[in-house]
């Protein structure tokens, strides 16, 4: 379920972590907006540089704040078995990994405009499901 609503936020034209942490926005109880700001430089692999894929920093986000009664030990786990799981179906959580193509070539920090070519030559909306779906298993 939290899957397709982190898939639709990315489909609205939010980067994949906003995406992925406003489907949990009642359940860490931040406004859309306070995510929006707090989520915004994870885009396109922290601020496009396509280092961690911003789905699993979402994932890790959530993770971390409804796990925050536990350990820091206990919470490294379960975000590392999260990141394992996402690695097993993908291949990788490194977003430079996980994309291909010319859009490796675009080193700018202005992201692209979002319309029917920029969703078609990503992946991203089904990573944004995937992570969010993991996310489920872990909170």
């Amino acid at each position: 379920m939290k899957g397709e609503i982190a898939k639709g936020y990315f489909l609205q034209g939010f980067n994949c972590c906003q995406a992925v942490v406003l489907a949990f926005k009642d359940e860490i109880k931040l406004s859309e907006d306070d995510i929006k700001r707090l989520c915004v430089g994870f885009g396109g692999g922290l601020a496009r540089q396509r280092l961690t894929c911003g789905a699993v920093s979402g994932m890790a986000m959530v993770i971390g704040a409804l796990n925050a009664d536990k350990s820091k030990a206990e919470v490294y786990l379960l975000i590392q078995k999260a990141c394992e799981d996402f690695k097993a179906e993908t291949g990788s959580i490194i977003c430079g990994e996980l994309l291909s193509g010319d859009i490796l070539k675009d080193k700018s920090c202005v992201p692209e405009e979002r319309t029917a070519e920029y969703y078609k030559k990503r992946p991203c909306a089904e990573l944004c499901y995937l992570a969010a779906e993991i996310t489920e298993k872990y909170i």
